[in-house]
């Protein structure tokens, strides 16, 4: 132990000389716990659901009513043909189709059964299995009250609730969980490639010479960033390889569109760590940076918790989080064979997070500059 006592003190004089590092050190964990205990929340309800009713009478507005009133259902809209439906459910707007037929009213006043579709999106298997119990029990809750609740009665099923589970049907976990995992790893992954790029110039004593060079900060900015895009394009088309091939999860929709989306978040990502990389000084604090970003992309954006359960302050902040996007993007694609008119938004908002970090990362180095 020669010597401890000293290194000992070296350290914490070193400590004490970078405040930034320390202060990140405590808060990090501080912040993460506070936020993510309120998120992390498997209880499921307010599913968005998109009612077709072909009838309109006092039976069909009430079996609507019960459908909300059981706080498990939000009617966030009324489709007006079968097209309506299904293009909400395949855009992701909605996670529960309910159609009811034109003769509903009729069949129950005439003691008849009456049948109901329920078309549910398989695609998230968390709110799909729980979307489907909850059908199925207010089915037969109708049922029991159409028929005085005598369970013995043989018209107990006055109110069939057919259930059809849309985009996976065998409920898979892996046909859910394996595109989150390859939007979450991609941006791991890029993010802490770039975060390191200036960092590492300014540690290796390279830094002096691209100040005096006559590159641009855009120039240098864009430089830093193609060879990983093209990097991180190679490691998507990797990943979905892998997807396809060995968890044998299919790509229903285009091809095409997923490559163009896919590169349209990795400049995202990787403009997050250039972000970071201008920011931090040294690449303890660009470790630390990138792993305040890492731990709210895999917990508050849906990824594993549905974000629907969150609080609506923290519901609010995962619509700041890139990957929430993305993950709509691959879901949408490959679950659900959603195309380019049900996943613009998406694309859009992920091109003006690009041009955002982008313009943040050159505003930022400028101020490095002086």
């Amino acid at each position: 132990m020669k010597g401890f006592s000293a290194i000992f003190y070296k350290e914490l004089i070193q400590l004490r000389r970078d405040p930034a590092t320390l202060i990140v050190m405590f808060l990090i964990p501080i912040i993460q716990l506070t936020i993510f205990g309120y998120a992390v929340d498997m209880d499921v309800k307010d599913f968005a659901t998109v009612v077709y009713n072909l009838d309109q009478r006092r039976e069909s507005r009430l079996l609507v009513e019960h459908f909300e009133n059981s706080q498990f259902f939000q009617v966030i809209a009324e489709a007006h043909s079968d097209q309506d439906l299904m293009q909400a459910l395949v855009s992701g707007r909605a996670k529960v189709g309910i159609k009811i037929p034109p003769d509903y009213s009729n069949c129950l006043q005439r003691g008849e059964q009456a049948a109901v579709l329920v078309l549910v999106d398989g695609s998230d298997s968390t709110i799909g299995m729980r979307a489907l119990n909850v059908a199925q029990s207010l089915g037969l809750r109708e049922s029991l009250m159409r028929n005085g609740i005598e369970v013995n009665s043989p018209q107990v099923f006055a109110v069939d609730v057919r259930i059809r589970m849309l985009f996976n049907q065998d409920m898979k976990s892996a046909n859910f969980m394996v595109p989150g995992l390859v939007g979450i790893i991609m941006q791991i992954v890029t993010l802490f490639l770039t975060a390191f790029a200036l960092v590492r110039e300014k540690e290796r004593g390279t830094w002096e010479q691209l100040l005096v060079s006559p590159v641009s900060r855009a120039g240098l900015i864009m430089g830093k960033l193609i060879p990983y895009a093209i990097i991180g394009f190679l490691e998507t088309l990797s990943v979905l390889a892998i997807m396809y091939f060995i968890f044998q999860v299919p790509i229903r929709g285009s091809l095409l569109l997923l490559m163009g989306l896919s590169l349209i978040f990795l400049l995202c990502a990787l403009s997050m760590g250039i972000l970071i990389s201008a920011i931090a000084e040294n690449q303890t604090q660009a470790m630390q940076f990138a792993f305040l970003m890492t731990m709210p992309s895999i917990l508050l954006s849906g990824f594993i918790f549905p974000r629907e359960t969150m609080p609506l302050g923290i519901y609010a902040l995962s619509f700041f989080i890139p990957v929430t996007y993305f993950l709509e993007v691959l879901r949408g694609i490959i679950i659900r064979g959603a195309g380019f008119i049900e996943l613009w938004d998406e694309a859009v908002i992920l091109c003006l997070f690009w041009l955002v970090l982008m313009a943040l990362s050159i505003r930022t180095f400028k101020k490095s500059l002086s």
